[in-house]
């Protein structure tokens, strides 16, 4: 898609959102007129929280007058536990630092290259310093910080102190050059097939397809084999096969990033008209990248509640060959629209997808909402474990899971996180949830309000916001108060 295309992609998704949403109003309404009054039923919305393109912001000092920068291009690393699968992809650059407080600070966490590598079957793997095992296997104990090249299971390259040193140049620079090496080989690969397609059909077709079978690695050469394939009368297909590839050249990097840092900068902002248009102007700089689409869908799902727009945008994401954040994002993000709409089975499974394509805080949280809504407490309490467990010192992770200590009995623990962050704008709702199960509705309704007028900027998102705190069990025992049933009169 060229950039007059992903501007008239976005201008038709504007334009057919009143429409859309106005046919989906009708049909809810529709819907409601002909359908029995049922028991409340489990939902996944209010404390979830969301936007900031599905993950909580990171800094650098890159900034001007060295203040904070905020960073968009977080790369992906994931942590492999002892038990789970490995990552199977056929290139893995693994990182192991030497301590934990290295992984948090490491250049190596911001990079939009290794994000978009990530994209090509390239597996980007954290080995935290207490996984013995993995560190025993590659024999680096001694030799930690070390950043290793793995090729089909053998190291084939490394960054670390007995050789080039760990910056995220050097990590890219290594697996640039595997994938030049690999796309050089599957270039020669068609040369062969061309030359036999004049003389053997069936011997081209299998070169060819031993060329599609690398597709990920090497998107341009698994789409020229596919059209090579049609040719000869094979028709193979892959929804996910990105159609153009993002532009990878150190201008292009500068451009995007400076661009995404803007946008990202006024959603911080809560400037949220003008982030969009800062979202779609960086879509259109580079429209094979997935990054700005990310953050774009996840700001119309969260934050201005335009969830046509959003599910457009995010189902357009899922064709681009995402990398494995970005793709996480969009499955959350249609996950919990379509637990909204009220298929919560589907969205449930699609929760799962997300956790399987990259485990998010968010979507661990959701799960949480969602089964606490359920009253199945300990498998609620799993999830709170699991957000915990991604980022234990992040504030709203901490107030999320101070509503299920109120909840338990532990109250007093419950009172002081909410007291110590209780300037957390973001968290209102969450907030407000600890003080009506701690009994303190005057608190409750001063949070709510703040998370109804203050947080929240849009009526959409209001509306919806309203009908969940009234379905919302931590306030049953408000449900009935002259002054709740005002404050969420927009409940819709």
């Amino acid at each position: 898609m060229v950039l007059h295309d992903i501007q008239r992609y976005h201008r038709h998704l504007e334009l057919r959102n009143d429409n859309n949403m106005r046919k989906i109003l009708l049909a809810v309404i529709a819907i409601a007129l002909i359908t029995p009054v049922q028991p409340l039923r489990a939902t996944c919305g209010g404390g979830g929280g969301g936007g900031m393109g599905g993950t909580m912001p990171r800094s650098s000092m890159s900034g001007r007058n060295g203040q904070p920068q905020p960073e968009v291009y977080v790369v992906p690393w994931k942590i492999v536990a002892p038990g789970d699968k490995p990552l199977s992809t056929p290139i893995v650059a693994m990182w192991f630092p030497a301590d934990a407080g290295e992984s948090d600070q490491a250049e190596l966490n911001v990079s939009r290259m290794l994000t978009l590598y990530s994209a090509q079957c390239v597996g980007l793997q954290l080995v935290k310093p207490d996984d013995a095992g993995t560190i025993a296997r590659f024999d680096v104990a001694a030799k930690r910080p070390i950043v290793l090249l793995v090729v089909d299971g053998k190291v084939v390259d490394h960054a670390g102190p007995t050789g080039r040193a760990i910056t995220v140049s050097s990590v890219e620079n290594m697996i640039h050059h595997e994938l030049f090496q690999r796309e050089t080989a599957l270039d020669s690969l068609m040369e062969t097939a061309k030359n036999q397609s004049s003389t053997d059909k069936e011997a081209a077709i299998a070169t060819y397809q031993k060329v599609w079978q690398q597709r990920c690695l090497a998107p341009r050469q698994g789409r020229d084999a596919q059209k090579a394939l049609k040719r000869l009368g094979v028709t193979v297909k892959d929804a996910e096969l990105r159609s153009t590839d993002p532009d990878l050249s150190l201008e292009m990097n500068a451009r995007i990033t400076q661009a995404m840092r803007d946008a990202f900068r006024a959603e911080l902002a809560a400037d949220y008209r003008n982030a969009g248009a800062l979202y779609r102007a960086a879509a259109a700089i580079d429209p094979a990248d997935p990054v700005p689409s990310r953050f774009l869908g996840e700001l119309y799902r969260h934050h201005t509640g335009e969830w046509v727009l959003a599910r457009q945008t995010f189902e357009h994401l899922l064709t681009m060959q995402p990398d494995p954040l970005s793709r996480a994002v969009a499955l959350h993000g249609l996950g919990k629209m379509t637990i909204h709409m009220g298929d919560s089975a589907k969205g449930l499974a699609l929760f799962e997808q997300s956790i399987d394509a990259y485990p998010l805080a968010l979507t661990y949280r959701n799960l949480a909402v969602y089964w606490n809504s359920e009253r199945q407490r300990t498998k609620a309490d799993q999830y709170v474990q699991k957000a915990l467990a991604i980022d234990p010192h992040d504030p709203f992770n901490l107030i999320f899971a101070a509503t299920y200590l109120a909840d338990s009995g532990r109250k007093e623990e419950a009172l002081r996180i909410a007291k110590e962050n209780e300037g957390e704008l973001a968290a209102s709702y969450n907030l407000a949830a600890i003080y009506a199960l701690l009994g303190n509705k005057g608190k409750a309704m001063e949070l709510l309000k703040r998370h109804f007028y203050q947080y929240e900027r849009y009526d959409d998102v209001r509306a919806m916001e309203m009908w969940e705190a009234r379905v919302d069990y931590v306030f049953a025992s408000m449900k009935d108060d002259r002054a709740f049933v005002e404050l969420t009169r927009m409940a819709r």
